[in-house]
């Protein structure tokens, strides 16, 4: 098809898993009914603790567990495919540590993907925070990750990953038309970079990026900056957020694309690779 539609779902989790999932299951009925083929969720939709190492308590092993199986369910239920930010999965070779998965589920709730986030958040904050990803999470294998879906083949990351270009060219050189980036950004981070960075990767290239993010203050104190933004392959705002929970939802429109990629061919005019 030649027209999708498609959301981002931007959520203040909170540290309780029956809650946020409560919260993802009226965001997905509203989805439905505004006719969203594909759904994509935030990082750390299901949870986030009050501290870094809480998310061990509610880590589930693949393929079975609450968070997952909600997912499933709704990705049925509602006929559209779900781009799930991460979950956080037991690494049996790593008590201590857990994998942030992002998992896409099709219309008929089977996973179709699923991308380790590689990048972790190791620095000391604009915010003045000290941040540790690697304490808590092991990180996923450096390979590209794609779904086949109703947008057509698409490119997975997670956050951090945004600020690494190679790993969307390489998607790109995989077929990808559009780039999930679920995340959950700092409010720091978020009002310098959030936007640049993401009409670069969608401007690069030329595709499609849904950009779903965390809002809010939540339950370790840290502020995220929301702004959950859907970026066409031009760099052009499709639909936003603003500070608040809520779905920005926009048609992706294929056509325009390859029309797009076909009038400037920049993919086609590289010599560094």
């Amino acid at each position: 098809m030649s027209r999708v539609r498609a959301a981002v779902l931007q959520m203040c989790s909170a540290n309780d898993v029956d809650a946020n999932l409560a919260t993802l299951r009226a965001a997905a009925a509203d989805a439905a009914g505004e006719g969203v083929r594909l759904l994509a969720l935030p990082e750390n939709f299901a949870y986030m603790g009050a501290r870094a190492v809480d998310k061990l308590a509610i880590a589930e092993r693949p393929g079975s567990g609450p968070i997952q199986g909600a997912c499933a369910e709704l990705a049925r239920r509602h006929g559209m495919w779900l781009i799930a930010g991460t979950i956080a999965l037991a690494d049996p070779e790593e008590p201590h540590r857990i994998i942030a998965a992002c998992i896409v589920y099709d219309d008929q709730g089977r996973p179709r993907a699923r991308y380790d986030k590689a990048h972790l958040f190791d620095v000391e904050g604009a915010d003045g925070r000290s941040y540790r990803e690697s304490a808590t999470i092991a990180p996923g294998p450096a390979r590209a990750v794609l779904s086949d879906g109703p947008g057509g083949r698409g490119g997975l990351s997670v956050c951090y990953d945004l600020r690494f270009p190679e790993l969307y060219r390489r998607q790109v050189e995989e077929g990808a038309l559009w780039l999930a980036v679920p995340s959950a950004f700092t409010q720091a981070t978020g009002r310098d970079h959030w936007a640049p960075l993401l009409a670069a990767r969608a401007i690069e290239n030329q595709c499609f990026v849904l950009a779903p993010n965390q809002c809010g203050t939540h339950a370790d104190g840290r502020a995220t900056w929301g702004h959950s933004r859907i970026v066409g392959p031009w760099g052009e705002l499709l639909a936003e957020c603003n500070n608040a929970p809520g779905l920005a939802v926009a048609e992706l429109d294929l056509a325009a694309q390859a029309a797009l990629r076909r009038r400037f061919p920049a993919l086609t005019h590289r010599r560094f690779v």
